[in-house]
């Protein structure tokens, strides 16, 4: 886990995402990374906000944004249409722990969106990032609208800036690769 308080957060954060990516084993055609929240809550707007952040990336198809978010009305049908040679990195808002406010965390494996406000929704991803927007447990509805905004946008800065990082590095080592055959 990484905190957005610590100096180095942006290169740790770049440093985990491609580790996590260099150890998929999976064989796909295609990069998504699916920004899952909503913008109408500060602290489910994380995901929303990185999709923004992203725009566009050659090659890399982005899926949620502040104009266009992925939420629990169309999450399901996006699920659905995603096909089995996809590559799916799904980023999300979380709620935990008092200490835990401001750390994100990259792993391999499906996110469950929804879960820390009771949602039963489709899980999703190769590789899930969540950022610790505030703390769980109680009344999260209510604590998702009284997050912080400001730690809310550092960690999209972190999460876009390293998602870009090292996505960019890859195309351009697939282009070299291209080159030299």
């Amino acid at each position: 886990m990484i905190t957005i308080n610590s100096q180095d957060c942006k290169e740790k954060f770049y440093q985990s995402f491609k580790t996590q990516l260099e150890q998929i084993n999976k064989t796909y055609d295609e990069i998504c990374i699916a920004c899952i929240g909503t913008d109408r809550s500060t602290g489910d707007s994380l995901g929303p906000l990185v999709g923004y952040k992203l725009g566009e990336l050659e090659g890399i198809r982005i899926v949620g944004n502040l104009d266009k978010p992925l939420h629990a009305q169309n999450l399901k049908e996006f699920v659905s249409s995603l096909d089995e040679n996809t590559l799916v990195i799904a980023v999300d808002a979380a709620l935990g722990k008092e200490e835990r406010v401001g750390f994100i965390n990259v792993k391999q494996g499906a996110l469950r969106p929804g879960a820390g406000v009771g949602k039963d929704l489709p899980h999703l991803g190769d590789i899930a990032i969540t950022g610790i927007v505030n703390i769980g447990g109680m009344m999260e509805f209510m604590v998702l609208q009284n997050t912080r905004l400001s730690v809310v946008m550092k960690m999209a800065d972190v999460i876009s800036e390293g998602l870009k990082r090292v996505l960019k590095e890859k195309s351009s080592q697939g282009r070299q690769s291209q080159k030299s055959q």
